[in-house]
């Protein structure tokens, strides 16, 4: 009778809620897979252990933000409150520093839950997805708090640069495959390689057509960037590709891709994302902030609207 009660619990209590917080990492990258967002969970500990065990820990807030709420339980059990409260945290705790930056990633994972449920109230009349938009805003703002509020110490490698004595290097030499899954692990600020491969392999479980989009929408911005004569070093990077791979699922895959021709659409969309990157970056180095995905939700949001009243696209 124990036996049973507790395989009650597991099934009905513990199952669901371990399967919420690995899909609200997946759900970054529009996957609802709990073992998908377990491998990328293990791609970010490649790098850090800690980053690692932020990124759970901020979706298994925002899942418990939505159920002491009262969020709708598919939602929930979706991931589909997590995937900002993921991104907030890890962004938050690696562009601040201290001992502090911790507890201010924590509590950004709760606001950036619940900055998550009020503009998926306000987009649902608009008919357009909130997509990452309360991650960035939190975030900026945050960060921003730094120049005036002590506590939030700023990361100095987020230098505020005048523009005007812009130093850009363009030299070096392109590494192709590199900087394709650099853009794919950018998603979840993840630059080295075998952290990319990881979570290519999760996406792949998910769906090979999602796999295939994701590495398409990389190369697309690559070689879009380097024909541009965007930086070497930011290329390697995948600092151009982790937009462009948001947007050309998103695009080409996750919403309203009914057409036929919405590969042909995602490929633009993400080709649009590169110089939108580029200016977006120029846009935020006088106050020192980092770009994020705000590129993507731009990029997005023009085709996807634009697909309202052009539904052939």
């Amino acid at each position: 009778m124990h036996s049973d009660i507790q395989k009650s619990v597991y099934k009905d209590t513990i199952s669901p809620l371990i399967s919420a917080v690995f899909k609200g990492v997946s759900q970054v990258i529009f996957i609802e897979n709990a073992f998908t967002g377990l491998l990328i969970t293990i791609a970010i500990m490649f790098s850090s252990v800690s980053l690692g065990i932020i990124a759970l820990l901020s979706s298994l807030i925002a899942v418990l933000v939505g159920k002491l709420g009262g969020a709708n339980r598919t939602l929930i059990n979706q991931g589909l409150l997590g995937y900002n409260s993921v991104l907030a945290g890890v962004a938050i705790s690696l562009n601040l520093q201290g001992g502090t930056r911790f507890v201010i990633a924590m509590a950004g994972a709760v606001v950036a839950a619940l900055f998550t449920c009020a503009i998926m109230q306000l987009m649902e009349h608009l008919n357009v997805p909130a997509l990452t938009f309360p991650f960035i805003i939190l975030t900026w703002f945050l960060l921003l708090a730094s120049y005036r509020l002590g506590v939030f110490r700023l990361n100095p490698n987020l230098t505020p640069q005048d523009l005007s004595h812009l130093d850009l290097h363009f030299e070096g030499t392109m590494n192709w495959i590199e900087g394709t899954v650099s853009g794919v692990g950018q998603v979840f600020f993840q630059d080295t390689f075998w952290s990319g491969i990881l979570i290519l392999i999760g996406i792949f479980w998910a769906g090979w057509k999602l796999g295939l989009y994701a590495v398409l929408g990389s190369v697309v911005a690559m070689l879009t960037a380097y024909f541009l004569g965007a930086e070497v070093s930011m290329l390697n990077s995948g600092l151009y590709g982790f937009n462009a791979v948001l947007t050309m699922l998103a695009v080409g895959v996750v919403f309203d891709a009914k057409s036929r021709f919405a590969p042909i659409t995602g490929i633009i969309a993400a080709i649009v994302s590169v110089p939108v990157t580029a200016s977006v970056t120029t846009w935020m180095m006088p106050y020192g902030l980092p770009t994020l995905t705000m590129p993507f939700v731009l990029s997005t949001w023009l085709f996807l609207a634009a697909r309202k009243a052009l539904p052939n696209i």
